[in-house]
């Protein structure tokens, strides 16, 4: 299985897991250096990827909080370096779901398979709900 898509039992513990609030999506990306299977480079084709699928996630409610280029490791292993970090609010698990699992997203999808060499996504959820200040069990 490639290191792009989540594997089925990746998926099915996300579907799984408690759908209480919001989920935010934690991207560290690698680009290949050339996109396979269309021209420009694998940041390009991620780009094109990303210009769809902003659209997706409002439509979801959901929002791109924050990007950036990842550009030292301070800890950790410097082999294991990414090119970009992306933080992706939704309003709930489902709401991620219910998007990537459209015919639309399938076909975004294709431009960030061609343009990543590889990719960690982690689904985090908040130690403190903002609007009422409840600490969330962790």
């Amino acid at each position: 299985m490639s290191a792009i898509v989540p594997n089925l039992e990746q998926f099915q513990q996300l579907a799984a897991s408690p759908d209480t609030g919001p989920v935010v999506m934690l991207n560290l990306l690698k680009f290949k250096v050339r996109a396979d299977g269309e021209q420009g480079s694998g940041a390009e084709a991620y780009s094109r990827y990303g210009d769809a699928v902003v659209k997706m996630v409002e439509a979801q409610g959901g929002r791109v909080l924050w990007t950036g280029r990842a550009d030292q490791i301070l800890i950790g292993d410097p082999r294991e370096d990414w090119d970009a970090v992306a933080l992706v609010w939704y309003p709930s698990r489902k709401a991620f779901i219910d998007m990537v699992t459209t015919k639309e997203y399938q076909e975004a999808h294709v431009h960030r398979e061609q343009g990543l060499s590889s990719t960690i996504v982690i689904a985090c959820t908040p130690m403190v709900d903002r609007l009422t200040g409840r600490k969330e069990p962790h």
